[in-house]
């Protein structure tokens, strides 16, 4: 059974004491993370088992070790575990190698004493397991970007290289399955923030009415069968990246709390009073339009502002068919062996073919024709249609992104894209105002003042004849 990485924020609670699991639950909450509570043995292993935690604590004398062993056979992870015991009595310590790592904490359970082992706990290098490591996954992106060797690709290699040193909110364009998620894990990966989670968020595939929870989290009881409380993916993200992917899906009523978390870095869960602080990055990516978006108006022009600091344009795999041969050998290399087709050696007829085809679904499209190609055989293949193939011309619905800026100096990127960014948005309220100063003001969000110092600053002046700004 397939195991989650560790979570950064999951605390398993293995306690029948209802008093103690109350106070447990209470300062592990209290510290950020996200109590799981179970009250036997045989409550919730089988849950438990697809989970994994940072640490967990067991009191031994009611759960006993033989349950720690078949959840950790099963696939889950109890992380660092802490076990509870009896003040006077004996401790009743099972071998290393079936607990693992793991203290032990004598009864009265006080909140001081309980932060300090959590504190320590997690501050512990992490084990070793079988895990993509940090190097790993730097080889491995480093491996994928290698395969980008198109003038526009290399141009984007650079700037995502900029960009992700500099720790700024990053805009990705470009049609369904281009690599918008490449690009997310390279600035992830190659940045100030790689230590950290770096946690993904499709806006699209989650329904509107969950969403708010699952990017920012709820209390007990603030809706029908909240039944706890949920660490939302921002607050998992602390520290690290959130990626949203598909973000021009997301719900006008969502995007004015995401626009204040980009500017204040503070929100708080559904049904909550407390407001919560985090550090995150944020990578945004999209297949659509956005400008059209926020001109048709679903699409918010001051949260537009906030993301596309740096804009990344992927191109489509037809606009860079160089690299196409590489591609395909790539994905016959990774999953000959994969697939049990080692013998597996891709023909000249077809990828003469390949290099022939428009590829509506880009780098992805031709991912999974070569799957088929190497479990069908390319004998099928020949026969087989694939979907657009005698298409011509643009294909309906075609992603046009804009080119590819030029290379951005790395000194001056975060101020100069930020001055840009709010630079036009003053811009487009003066004009939707007719050069109302007071009405921009409303509408910007800011004081009279402010604008005035900001139109000063940024050297603004109406142009008499055509009442456009220059």
């Amino acid at each position: 059974m397939a195991t989650e990485l560790p979570s950064p924020r999951r605390v398993l609670i293995a306690n029948p004491d209802q008093a103690e699991q109350h106070h447990l639950s209470s300062v592990v909450t209290s510290l950020g993370f996200e109590p799981v509570v179970v009250g036997s043995a045989h409550e919730s292993w089988a849950t438990l088992s697809q989970h994994g935690f940072l640490l967990s604590f067991i009191d031994l004398d009611a759960i006993g070790a033989g349950h720690i062993e078949r959840l950790k056979a099963e696939g889950g992870d109890p992380g660092h575990v802490i076990i509870i015991a009896d003040a006077g009595g004996p401790t009743r310590v099972p071998e290393p190698d079936v607990l693992g790592s793991h203290d032990v904490l004598k009864r009265p359970l006080t909140s001081d004493r309980l932060k300090q082992l959590i504190k320590t706990a997690i501050a512990r290098p992490a084990r070793a397991t079988g895990a993509e490591t940090q190097d790993d996954a730097s080889r491995r992106l480093g491996d994928e970007l290698a395969l980008w060797t198109s003038p526009r690709m290399l141009e984007i290699r650079e700037i995502i290289r900029q960009a992700a040193r500099a720790d700024i909110t990053v805009l990705i364009c470009g049609e369904t399955g281009t690599g918008k998620d490449l690009v997310a894990r390279a600035i992830h990966q190659f940045g100030v923030r790689k230590s950290g989670p770096f946690i993904k968020v499709n806006c699209a595939a989650v329904p509107r009415e969950l969403l708010e929870s699952e990017l920012f989290g709820h209390e007990r009881g603030a809706f029908t069968g909240a039944h706890q409380l949920k660490i939302g993916k921002f607050e998992s993200a602390d520290h690290g990246t959130i990626f949203l992917d598909e973000i021009g899906d997301l719900h006008p009523a969502l995007q004015g709390k995401l626009l204040h978390v980009l500017q204040d870095g503070q929100f708080s869960r559904v049904g909550g009073r407390s407001t919560i602080k985090v550090d995150v990055r944020v990578l945004a990516a999209t297949n659509q339009n956005l400008e059209q978006a926020v001109a048709a108006g679903r699409f918010r022009d001051d949260l537009y502002y906030r993301l596309n600091v740096v804009q990344i344009a992927v191109p489509a795999l037809r606009e860079r068919s160089e690299e196409i041969p590489l591609l395909a050998q790539y994905f016959v290399d990774r999953y000959a062996k994969l697939l049990q087709h080692e013998s597996f050696t891709l023909p000249a007829e077809a990828l003469h073919r390949l290099m022939r085809y428009r590829y509506p679904g880009n780098v992805r499209e031709l991912e999974n024709i070569i799957k088929r190609m190497i479990v069908l055989g390319d004998s099928h293949l020949a026969r087989a249609p694939w979907p657009g193939e005698t298409t011509n011309g643009k294909s309906e619905g075609d992603f046009r992104p804009p080119p590819v800026k030029a290379r951005i100096s790395l000194k001056d990127i975060s101020r100069k894209a930020a001055l840009a960014a709010e630079r036009q948005a003053i811009l487009e309220a003066l004009e939707q105002t007719h050069w109302n100063r007071i009405r921009a003001a409303k509408l910007l969000g800011i004081s009279y003042r402010a604008l005035l110092y900001k139109i000063k600053d940024a050297a603004l002046v109406q142009d008499e004849r055509s009442s456009n700004l220059r």
